[in-house]
């Protein structure tokens, strides 16, 4: 698939010194939506920032759909939509007028029906004529994704979108991501909600002191870096673990009676059918067997301390 933004060689360095990017290279792929993952200070809003044209970078090229950011910056930037981390919201404007100025400020002409499907959409049709200030900060999280949305971009930037949203909140905008998605619209995810990325993302990158440690199709990066969990109810509790069975490194719980063993797509350990035949051969017999896969959390954090 080809892609709609390349990012090639871009560091960023402030006046103070500190080094916020160091020279990331990144593609973002038509129609997908990527999630960027990374602690506090990592560098996600930096280089979000950079895309959009608000933060001047200090080495490095960037394009948004073969448009240079800086020789073609109207171009550019007509096509991206940025809902930004910080409430950035017209107090005293009514909901309507803030999604009609934002589509207006793009050169956009006027287009009523479109901008009541987009109210409609974020559930913000009955609140459509009150003022922003009036709103809680979940329905303030909306007007956002409408001002990014009025001017109908191909590309949305989400900077922490449900930050302070409540969870049936969170559903509904996801279920938004999804139909922009499928209607054609490039989604770049930034969170600290991993089950966000866990739930909706096509792909992953993880950012740390600024640089991208890894970027992988999700469901690639949950194989080859999920590790699974097997849990054995035993018909009889085990004091220790048989000396036949030390190659596994098994661990035992709920004194004796459960016997865990922890293992991953890609390591040579030996693979579950092995152990089953191995316990039966050493005539233990077990009433039940429970897995668990890793959760897309626990492979981020996984990650972070091996970059560390």
């Amino acid at each position: 698939m080809p892609s709609i933004i390349s990012i090639s060689g871009v560091s960023k360095t402030y006046a103070t010194g500190v080094p916020a990017l160091k020279r990331v290279d990144l593609e973002i792929r038509r129609g997908e939506i990527f999630a960027l993952l990374g602690p506090n200070g990592a560098g996600k809003t930096t280089l979000i920032s950079i895309v959009c044209g608000i933060v001047n970078r200090s080495t490095g090229t960037v394009t948004v759909d073969g448009h240079d950011i800086s020789r073609d910056y109207r171009a550019a930037r007509s096509l991206i939509g940025l809902v930004p981390q910080e409430l950035t919201v017209e107090s005293f404007e009514t909901v309507r007028s803030v999604m009609n100025y934002s589509r207006g400020l793009f050169g956009k002409k006027a287009d009523p029906v479109f901008i009541d499907k987009l109210l409609k959409d974020l559930s913000l049709w009955e609140k459509r004529d009150a003022k922003v200030i009036t709103l809680s900060g979940g329905m303030k999280r909306r007007v956002l994704i409408g001002k990014a949305l009025a001017h109908e971009p191909k590309i949305l930037f989400l900077d922490e979108p449900t930050a302070g949203v409540d969870v049936e909140l969170r559903k509904d905008m996801w279920a938004l991501v999804r139909r922009l998605r499928d209607s054609g619209v490039t989604i770049i995810l930034t969170t600290h909600y991993i089950e966000e990325a866990e739930e909706m993302a096509d792909r992953v990158g993880v950012i740390d002191k600024g640089e991208i440690i890894l970027v992988e199709e999700k469901a690639e990066l949950m194989r080859k870096l999920g590790r699974k969990l097997l849990k054995l109810e035993l018909r009889s509790p085990l004091s220790a673990i048989p000396p036949e069975l030390a190659r596994y490194q098994l661990d035992l719980a709920d004194g004796g009676g459960t016997l865990i063993y922890t293992y991953d797509n890609q390591a040579e350990r030996p693979g579950v059918a092995t152990l089953l035949r191995d316990l039966e051969a050493a005539g233990i017999a077990f009433r039940d067997l429970d897995t668990q896969a890793s959760s897309l959390e626990e492979i981020f954090v996984s990650l972070v301390r091996k970059a560390s």
